[in-house]
């Protein structure tokens, strides 16, 4: 992987630069252990109370199990997916006892996501996470009991060639930007207004 032409604001580790989401994978395989590897990053990120409403459901390319959750991807996300090393739909704990709602359960999940994503990085591999899941489908399919809620889906291997990508995705196929801190941090209350990134 080459160096990110991103730069900040302010001095941060070159990991938060670096890191981005392509969706051009390669044809090398991946093995079970770097999953479960990854997989342990995530496990120590932190959450409310140390609930760790988080829970995981992976597949290796070349396994009943990645086949299934492919099938659960809409057919956009699908089309790039299909050529990963594995796949993981990220899913959170709504509650624990029926009655009291774990109201950060996706903001935890959401804090495992960058764990995993970053020891993704840390490996040599990318990771581009998804919202373009089948939600109806796909808790029944991987029989969800009622409390679990899905949240996103994970694709996971080694970057590969953008030519393997259809054209309108090949220009696409870059490092985003972010907005200027400026925009998205407030001294001791709101000022400005909301802006979408470019």
């Amino acid at each position: 992987m080459t160096a990110s032409p991103r730069t900040s604001d302010y001095p941060v580790d070159k990991q938060f630069l670096d890191r981005w989401s392509p969706r051009a994978f390669s044809d090398k395989a991946m093995t079970e252990d770097q999953v479960l590897t990854i997989l342990e990053a995530a496990r120590w990120a932190p959450s409310a109370s140390n609930l760790q409403p988080w829970r995981f459901f992976y597949g290796v390319k070349g396994t009943p199990e990645f086949d299934i959750l492919l099938s659960l991807l809409i057919p956009f996300n699908e089309g790039w997916a299909k050529n990963a090393g594995a796949l993981v739909f990220i899913a959170s704990v709504t509650t624990f006892d029926g009655q009291r709602q774990n109201i950060t359960n996706s903001f935890d999940a959401g804090s495992a996501f960058m764990s995993l994503s970053l020891q993704a990085h840390s490996l040599g591999l990318i990771a581009h996470g998804m919202a373009g899941i089948e939600y109806d489908k796909a808790p029944v399919v991987l029989q969800f009991p009622e409390n679990l809620k899905l949240e996103a889906a994970v694709a996971i291997g080694y970057q590969g060639d953008v030519a393997t990508l259809p054209d309108f995705l090949q220009t696409r196929e870059a490092p985003s930007q972010r907005l200027p801190l400026s925009d998205i941090a407030f001294k001791g209350h709101f000022t400005g207004e909301i802006k979408a990134p470019a």
